[in-house]
């Protein structure tokens, strides 16, 4: 009940498996790096237009616009893959908000082909997942997993679990007003923003980590699980893409952190599973 299935809906972007503009080699990969780094897609044909489907207020397909689901069995595995995963972090989120007195508004995961629309604008295959607090909504084109896997060697079906509890990390930040509160900071102190990202999203990955914690005390994991995570939060840190798409690595420019430390706060969160070990905007981040 918590997706809504945009996958038949078309779209017109250029991205891993489109219908706009492909280039490969080492350029489409620097490209396609420097666009999920970034957050906007940097591949050609990403900044016009090819007959994007229209949407209405709310964000769904406009009337007549939506299409059948043109999907293969291995596809069709994932969806079902990520929906149990979906709605597993969702109910997890539900009981510790309850444990504290309040109640979690579940979020909504969009599953769209190349491009979409989100309340935080065009939402694209390039930019790879995200959360969009406009809408309360988490974005995901299924073809950023194959991207995961063979590109940046995070194999598995618990890589995928981490970045959609990932992306649910931000929807508590969201719902406990953390997210509203850095962006304010942000705003205030834009020398700093960068700072205060990397922080955001380092909870981001703690908060995964509680989730994780909650499949392990329910021992649903299987063998070899929680290196999968860990080697997916390894395989996103910001001096990792940097240095895949061969350029030099700044810190000063760094958004969602190192892969130690991606791999330390999403430790740190399955070794606990506690909320308050997560405040990474009081304690130190690591190196």
């Amino acid at each position: 009940r918590d997706i809504e299935d945009r996958r038949g809906a078309g779209g017109g972007f250029g991205g891993f498996g489109g219908g706009g503009l492909r280039i490969g080699g080492g350029a489409g990969l620097i490209l396609l790096l420097l666009s999920l780094f970034f957050g906007r897609n940097l591949l050609p044909g990403g900044g016009t237009d090819t007959g994007a489907v229209p949407y209405d207020e709310s964000g769904q397909p406009a009337a007549g616009t939506g299409g059948p689901v043109a999907s293969t069995p291995e596809e069709d595995r994932e969806v079902q893959f990520v929906s149990f995963v979906l709605d597993d972090v969702q109910a997890t989120w539900d009981r510790i908000f309850q444990d504290m007195g309040r109640q979690y508004s579940h979020s909504k995961l969009v599953l769209f082909r190349d491009y979409t629309q989100s309340g935080c604008g065009g939402a694209e295959t390039a930019t790879g997942p995200f959360y969009c607090p406009a809408d309360g909504k988490v974005y995901i084109d299924l073809g950023f997993y194959d991207e995961l896997s063979r590109r940046f060697g995070a194999p598995g079906d618990f890589a995928q679990a981490y970045v959609l509890a990932h992306e649910i990390g931000h929807r508590v930040q969201d719902l406990l007003g953390t997210e509203a509160r850095v962006r304010a900071q942000m705003e205030r102190n834009p020398d700093e923003a960068n700072a205060y990202s990397v922080r955001l999203e380092l909870q981001a990955d703690c908060y995964a980590g509680i989730w994780g914690h909650s499949t392990a005390q329910r021992q649903i994991l299987e063998q070899g699980d929680v290196e999968e995570g860990l080697q997916a939060a390894a395989a996103v840190g910001d001096d990792r893409l940097q240095r895949m798409g061969g350029g030099r690595v700044h810190p000063e420019s760094f958004t969602h952190g190192t892969s130690a430390q991606r791999v330390g706060w999403f430790k740190r969160g399955l070794q606990t599973g506690r909320l308050d070990a997560c405040d990474t905007f009081a304690q130190s981040i690591g190196g």
